[in-house]
């Protein structure tokens, strides 16, 4: 990664970081952008600049970072809700509708979103597009017991979906221990909307990467500057 890219995903951070105040529960999501925020996060707690911050991990990994940094964690359902999450995207619509998941933690990443006042999104421009499934395969977590089948489902979606593997060739899991499929659209998604329910509705998917109405704000970072995108009300 060209430290002008990880420049981008600082100043996204940046950005998104100013609406993080003391006494704030927050959920803390999962990917490069967000390691940056919780580089600052850490450092404003560690000074003491920010005080009485709880939050939520949304993946093992973002767990284990904020516990070296030496931000409290809480487990989610602790509070009835949480003021603010701020996360990354593989993909972001212009009306603010995402593709998450290219690290496996879409099911955690979605049930902390959901439990959110607010959802900030922070993220490079190469994040923006005009439709969905363009440039990132939609990630679709299934349990182990006949995932072959839900490759069949989405074939007649129209995706072309593998099971994801390592470099080794064994499957992927996520933190939960399912499996991921990574599923491609040529020409992007026709109707997300539609494929979300009917995915909803299949016995043995566990989650979907397709973060619908869900995403209340975004920083989008290019080299002109950082972009604020607000969901239309």
């Amino acid at each position: 990664m060209s430290s002008n890219a990880e420049g981008l995903k600082r100043s996204a951070a940046e950005a998104a970081f100013a609406y993080v105040k003391s006494d704030m529960v927050l959920g803390l999501g999962t990917g490069s952008t967000v390691a940056h925020l919780l580089d600052l996060l850490g450092e404003a707690v560690g000074t003491g600049v920010l005080s009485g911050i709880v939050a939520v991990p949304t993946s093992v990994r973002t767990e284990t970072r904020a516990r070296e940094l030496g931000i409290e964690l809480i487990d989610l359902g602790m509070h009835k809700r949480l003021d603010l999450t701020i996360d990354g995207a593989d993909e972001i619509s212009p009306t603010l509708e995402l593709i998450k998941g290219g690290g496996g933690a879409l099911l955690r990443e979605k049930m902390v979103a959901q439990a959110s006042e607010r959802l900030v999104i922070i993220a490079d421009a190469g994040k923006a597009v005009d439709r969905l499934g363009t440039t990132f395969p939609l990630p679709v977590e299934v349990v182990r017991w006949g995932w072959r089948a839900h490759v069949r489902f989405m074939e007649s979606w129209g995706a072309e979906a593998t099971v994801r593997t390592a470099t080794d060739g064994s499957f992927v899991e996520s933190d939960n221990g399912q499996l991921l499929l990574d599923c491609r659209f040529p020409g992007g998604i026709d109707d997300p909307g539609a494929l979300e329910a009917a995915l909803a509705g299949r016995a043995g998917v566990v989650e979907t990467g397709l973060f619908l109405g869900l995403a209340d704000e975004a920083f989008v970072a290019s080299e002109g500057g950082v972009d604020r995108i607000v969901r239309a009300t």
